[in-house]
């Protein structure tokens, strides 16, 4: 009896395990050849004054503790907030300032606080002085940096209101800032976890389509409308360079302060009521005046209602005055956009958008300034004769480029540039500039003649360029190409182009990005910073660009690394990791032009996948996964088609070297590529195993359009259902790991996407493992979660690619024959 009883219990064991959801695990470490590489010293950021001559080198940790994303977080209309510091709950911090000039050593910034937390760094107008805030324990302080003596000081208490962004703007003169500070009047916040309701939270539909994306962290009821308002809510407050405080304005919730050219009118932007359950915060009502320099209220210029409906389409836009911003090349002239379409992209129309002008003080009647033929987005401006405008249209991938005179009155400009923006190879570069007698960046425009920037991608590879441009014939120059074949530098800024020096990035595979002074002149090159390389242990890993077809003849491309000491003469046959991500095109010209710069360097950021060229792995890495619909076809309505063909071509590109055991090939992705990962899963026997982070697998739980497709469910469900992994869950035979925040607040990847989507595949007996990692985003920022996600990926990679049983794959083998 005693035999049986225990053999009845040990069956029970065995039995039970495999319904058992639910592992207990403390955060676990990578192998050492991942952890030496993830857990590195992070080189500075770099901030470059106007002149060249002066930078900021701001450094930080590479990663938060899980400690700091634990702290307190209330999720209000699209914000994050630590209510206790009132500052974003997701803010980077920078912990420690040097100032390096052209030549010699960087300078110690002298009279930083104790365990520094830096963020919101703003110049001068003059750039001799730099704002920033720190947070403490219980607020946010306002600091000022003195550039010439190395010397920052503190100005304010902490009780600045960083929940709406950037709290601090200088006035003209540099000698006080306008702050946004918490006022006397603010409310104790509602514990709503505690707060007994006092009714239900109810919404309302008129009649009226409001066919709005499926945004996260919206306000849920009254008692996160109460807290929205106390927290958005602050009073301006002048603070001159030694902290004397002069009230500016009263409370109010302020979006947007913006100061005219010549300083002498602030732009003020407020939300109002009523708010909103289903549009974050930027969508609520706001209104916009102009004040003086003493806080006089001279016009109000635009009043926006909320908008909760538009129509139908990404270049949907609302009526009224929009993009309204001050003229760079002016004292005092405000610049916006009116739709001439009624904001509907069905309306065919000759023009979309009005853009307009008026001139301090805001009495006589705007005046025409250009209509544009797609969606007006954005001006740069040159003098009185010269302004260059930009428009785009998402339905067919064009924008085009405007030159005209602002002041002939002809509300006219002249298309010099007409291309499709994902056609990277005819790329033209963006117009430089430089900075006025008001402090703003302009056009550089030279005797009728201007100066572009460009990438430089073409068919051959990637040469950055200056080129000259002739305003009038709109015949070009070429001033200088990068001629490196086994570097890359990266232009970065003009720093004087009357004497030719540029700022210029250069990097190699083994060679870590440093920063030079470039002169195109002379052809002199001088290396102003040194940062060493922190990737010592993969600096010889092979590294190359392969180029390959697709089934149809769409030509793609990939970044194939070998393992560290990889012998390409023996061609030992590895196992493969391929990390990709869709990206959907409305012609194959576009989709086939690649980006990608063997010559960049080796930098394994957190989510990569390079780092398994330590554990004896290909990594086939940013592999094309191009989804095209040109003409009336939409890219997603043979979405599933294209994507298995993607993985098919490059699996066979990389076997076909010689490097791969293709019957050991991993997929893997993060967002869109984790829904690309699922898919090639359930539709194909192309991989061995998956790795899913962060994405949404059941497409009707965002009906309103996502990614790059813009019908809603209603208008086609067959597309919706068919790339929707979770519809297809009783087709996924292989592993698949999926990762998840959380406290993801990306559109649409709401952590329950991964959750059902797990619940469905352990339902069907899939293999399958859910990482639910604590406090995280869409982004994972926390060590531990880190390298606990590395520990994972490996522990799955190991068990199901690279140790993958070879009964396993005649199982598979005998299933297709």
């Amino acid at each position: 009896m005693k035999i049986i009883i225990q053999s009845m219990l040990l069956f029970f064991l065995i039995a039970t395990s495999s319904v058992i959801a639910q592992v207990n695990l403390d955060y676990q470490k990578p192998p050492k050849e991942i952890l030496d590489l993830v857990d590195v010293p992070r080189t500075p950021t770099v901030v470059m004054n106007t002149e060249g001559n002066k930078m900021l080198l701001l450094y930080r940790d590479s990663y938060k503790d899980i400690a700091t994303l634990s702290e307190e977080e209330l999720r209000l209309g699209g914000l994050r907030i630590n209510p206790k510091t009132n500052i974003g709950s997701r803010t980077t911090y920078y912990n420690n300032v040097k100032i390096k000039g052209l030549d010699g050593a960087p300078m110690q910034v002298k009279g930083l606080p104790a365990n520094p937390k830096l963020a919101n760094f703003s110049w001068s107008p003059d750039e001799s002085k730099m704002a920033l805030t720190n947070t403490v324990s219980n607020g946010v302080e306002v600091w000022v940096l003195d550039v010439a003596t190395a010397q920052v000081s503190k100005i304010s208490e902490p009780k600045v209101n960083a929940n709406m962004g950037n709290p601090i703007r200088w006035f003209k003169d540099g000698n006080a800032l306008l702050v946004r500070m918490i006022p006397l009047s603010r409310k104790e916040l509602i514990n709503t976890a505690a707060a007994v309701p006092t009714g239900p939270t109810i919404s309302v539909s008129d009649g009226a389509k409001a066919q709005n994306r499926t945004y996260q962290d919206l306000l849920q009821n009254p008692n996160d409308v109460f807290n929205f308002e106390q927290l958005a809510t602050s009073a301006l407050v002048k603070i001159d360079m030694q902290g004397k405080t002069t009230p500016f304005m009263d409370a109010a919730m302020y979006s947007g302060i913006s100061d005219s050219p010549d300083g002498k009118y602030w732009m003020i932007t407020t939300i109002e009521k009523p708010f909103s359950y289903i549009v974050p915060y930027r969508r609520f009502p706001q209104v916009s005046v102009i004040y003086d320099t003493d806080g006089k209220m001279i016009k109000e210029v635009n009043n926006v209602p909320l908008i909760e409906e538009l129509p139908k389409g990404f270049m949907a836009a609302r009526k009224g005055k929009r993009s309204m911003q001050w003229r760079d090349d002016k004292p005092a002239t405000l610049v916006w956009a009116e739709v001439l379409d009624s904001g509907d992209p069905e309306i065919d129309v000759a023009f979309r958008d009005q853009v307009w002008m008026q001139e301090a003080p805001f009495a006589q009647a705007p005046q025409k300034v250009l209509k544009t033929i797609n969606r007006f987005s954005g001006i740069e401006w040159g003098d009185d004769n010269t302004a260059i405008a930009y428009d785009y249209w998402w339905n067919t991938r064009n924008t085009k480029q405007y030159l005209f005179n602002p002041s002939d009155g002809s509300n006219e400009g002249k298309v010099i540039v007409d291309r499709n923006y994902q056609d990277v190879y005819s790329d033209p570069g963006d117009f430089m500039s430089q900075e006025n007698e008001f402090g703003r960046n302009v056009l550089t425009l030279v005797k009728g003649k201007a100066y572009r920037m460009g990438d430089g991608y073409t068919d051959k590879g990637q040469f950055p360029f200056i080129d000259e441009v002739n305003l009038k014939t709109q015949q070009t120059k070429r001033l200088y190409e990068s001629k490196y074949t086994d570097k890359l530098e990266n232009l970065q800024e003009a720093i004087d182009m009357k004497k030719g020096e540029i700022l210029v990035r250069i990097e190699s595979p083994t060679e870590y990005p440093n920063y030079y002074v470039r002169n195109i002149k002379n052809g002199k090159l001088k290396q102003i910073t040194a940062f060493d390389n922190p990737f010592a242990s993969i600096q010889d890993v092979h590294k190359e660009v392969i180029t390959y077809k697709r089934d149809d003849g769409l030509e793609l491309t990939g970044t194939l690394y070998l393992p560290v000491g990889y012998d390409k003469v023996k061609k030992e046959k590895k196992p493969m990791i391929l990390w990709a991500y869709p990206r959907e095109f409305k012609d194959k010209n576009s989709a086939s032009q690649s980006t990608a710069n063997p010559n960049e360097f080796t930098y394994p950021y957190y989510g990569s996948m390079l780092y398994w060229v330590t554990r004896g792995y290909v990594v086939l890495d940013d592999a094309s996964f191009p989804i095209v619909g040109e003409g009336d076809e939409e890219p997603n309505d043979s979405f599933r088609k294209q994507l298995v063909a993607n993985g098919k071509a490059a699996i066979d590109a990389v076997d076909e070297l010689g490097y791969i055991d293709r019957n050991r090939v991993g997929v893997g992705g993060h967002s869109y590529g984790a829904f690309m990962t699922a898919n090639l899963l359930s539709h194909s026997d192309l991989f061995a195993a998956g790795i899913a982070r962060s994405g949404a697998y059941n497409r009707t739980l965002t009906p309103f359009g996502f990614q790059s497709e813009e019908r809603s469910y209603w208008e086609a469900p067959d597309v919706y259902n068919t790339m929707s992994p979770f519809m297809h869950a009783d087709k996924m035979k292989t592993p698949l790991l999926l990762v998840h925040g959380i406290a993801d607040n990306n559109s649409g990847t709401y952590p329950l996407q991964s959750e059902r989507y797990f619940n469905a595949l352990k339902g069907l007996g899939a293999t399958a493992r859910l990482v639910m990692l604590p406090k995280e985003s869409h982004g994972y920022a926390a060590k531990e979660s880190i390298l606990h996600m590395l520990w994972e990926q490996d522990q799955w990679l190991e068990k199901y690619v690279k140790n993958r049983e070879v009964s396993e794959i005649k199982d598979e083998e005998e299933m297709k024959n």
